[in-house]
């Protein structure tokens, strides 16, 4: 762990340098994405040892299965290949090395080269072999048009900027990044005519980055002084079960797992100040004027700690792995995709069976939750007093049941979560139950209103927040005009 953050802040300092001294408009392509990788591999070298081997294997593999199987097929190779080498490392490490030593080790980094290993196997196969016609408005504007080189392959998926801790970013931004073309903005006016208008100075990320530095050092803060006091362990503590009131054992179950957040926000945060720093992550001007720099960020701590609905919770949770699971598995399942999807999502977490009960606990309370917002939240909106009252009250019930259902992903074994699940008598899964067979889902009658339905509660906010990206962000690959490519994004806006 030490290692890791050593590295990062290393990465952080190599970030400011690659802005200044490697610039697109001093550097060429090439000599950047050398230097990316290389910088890449050299801090995995430092932070895994010679682990770091498996990123460099599963890449080289992967990109062999593209070159010789074909565009039509290699999506689906690319996908067994990548998971199945993620999972076995997975099995490896917990059941053969350090079962229960929940800590910073190379699946991590693993995770997220499996996302984009699949992730541009499929948006290789979109642009390559499936029609224009046949693709959504988010795969169309996601397409790569030609084949990379192994050096743009190499630099995607270990760059130093989100070799350790990501976060993914789809493949034609992190090509436009390299090449210098992450400022030229297409804007849509308000009565939707195209402006086109290029900048012609980099806006600069200092002020993006201080701000999300100083969340990494109270988030730091915070999980070194009160983390460590309030243990989600201490939740099925024989003395404390037994004495603890209902509403105790809720309250700490709540500031417990509050606690055990800040880690992460920590990681994801620095991740993304890195990107930051290097000049990636740019998504354009809000209304005022203002420069974006969350392209690609993974969380937003302000909607996750107020949340009011587990849709929301799940919204700003873990950004870009949701946009993942949306375009690798469930646009493009067969049938059931929404336990595909919850499926594909505990397999690449790993092989704890913490995980797929939490996972599992999760079907239930998406459908829940969605099931009681249908059907009675349109009475509690006519007023603003009862508004506020109903908005408290489903701030408490989502962050009890946010608790509630992640428990067993901390404490990774079934022995203990289930005398977790046991010592509450199972009560949010009952509860759960018995909301879906009162409150069952609202469906309606066309096809396409039906499917949006059960969609997943993160996705359909989520691939709108895409979109509205692309159009603020500029992310073809050389192979496509300006003007297909303007054309893109604003029909993917007007979608």
């Amino acid at each position: 762990q030490v290692n890791f953050v050593v590295c990062q802040l290393f990465a952080l300092l190599a970030a400011i340098w690659f802005r200044t001294y490697l610039h697109s408009s001093k550097t060429s392509p090439f000599i950047r994405h050398v230097v990316a990788t290389l910088l890449g591999l050299y801090l995995a070298l430092f932070c895994f040892g010679w682990y770091a081997l498996h990123f460099v294997i599963q890449s080289g593999i992967s990109y062999y299965i593209m070159i010789i199987i074909g565009v039509e097929n290699m999506h689906k190779y690319c996908f067994v290949f990548a998971l199945g080498y993620l999972t076995v490392c997975q099995i490896t490490r917990v059941y053969i090395f350090d079962y229960g030593q929940y800590s910073a080790d190379f699946s991590g980094p693993m995770m997220i080269i499996t996302q984009k290993i699949t992730s541009l196997a499929f948006e290789i196969h979109d642009g390559m072999f499936r029609k224009n016609e046949d693709l959504t408005p988010s795969q169309r504007c996601l397409a790569v048009r030609r084949m990379p080189s192994l050096l743009e392959y190499l630099s995607y998926n270990c760059n130093f900027m989100g070799i350790l801790a990501g976060p993914l970013c789809s493949y034609k931004d992190y090509i436009t990044f390299i090449e210098g073309r992450s400022y030229q903005l297409q804007q849509s006016e308000a009565n939707g005519k195209e402006d086109t208008k290029y900048e012609q100075t980099d806006p600069s990320p200092n002020v993006a980055v201080a701000q999300k530095l100083l969340i990494c050092g109270l988030s730091l803060l915070f999980h070194m002084t009160i983390t460590k006091t309030l243990p989600v362990e201490y939740n099925i503590d024989d003395n404390f079960r037994a004495t603890a009131s209902w509403p105790v054992r809720f309250f700490y179950l709540y500031v417990s797992l509050m606690a055990a957040r800040p880690k992460y926000y920590f990681a994801w945060t620095l991740a993304d100040a890195i990107n930051n720093a290097a000049g990636f992550g740019f998504r354009g001007y809000d209304k005022n004027g203002v420069t974006r720099w969350d392209l690609i960020s993974n969380l937003r701590i302000q909607q996750i700690e107020f949340s009011t609905s587990f849709k929301m919770f799940l919204d700003n949770w873990n950004i870009q792995t949701a946009l993942w699971l949306k375009r690798v598995c469930y646009e493009r399942a067969t049938f059931s995709p929404t336990i595909q999807t919850f499926i594909l999502s505990a397999i690449w977490h790993g092989v704890y069976p913490g995980y797929y009960l939490t996972f599992l606990t999760g079907v239930l309370m998406t459908l829940a939750a969605r099931a009681i917002r249908n059907n009675i939240r349109h009475y509690f909106v006519g007023s603003p007093a009862v508004k506020l009252c109903y908005d408290i009250v489903t701030w408490m019930a989502t962050q009890a049941a946010i608790s509630y259902t992640v428990v067993p992903f901390v404490l990774l074994s079934v022995k203990p979560s289930f005398t977790f699940y046991s010592s509450c008598y199972f009560c949010l899964h009952i509860a759960s139950i018995l909301v879906l067979l009162v409150f069952p889902l609202k469906r309606t009658q066309k096809g396409s209103k039906k499917h949006e339905s059960v969609q997943p509660v993160w996705s359909r906010k989520l691939e709108e927040e895409s979109l509205l990206q692309k159009n603020n962000y500029s992310s073809t690959n050389n192979s496509f005009s300006q003007k297909e490519e303007i054309t893109c994004r604003y029909q993917a806006l007007k979608q």
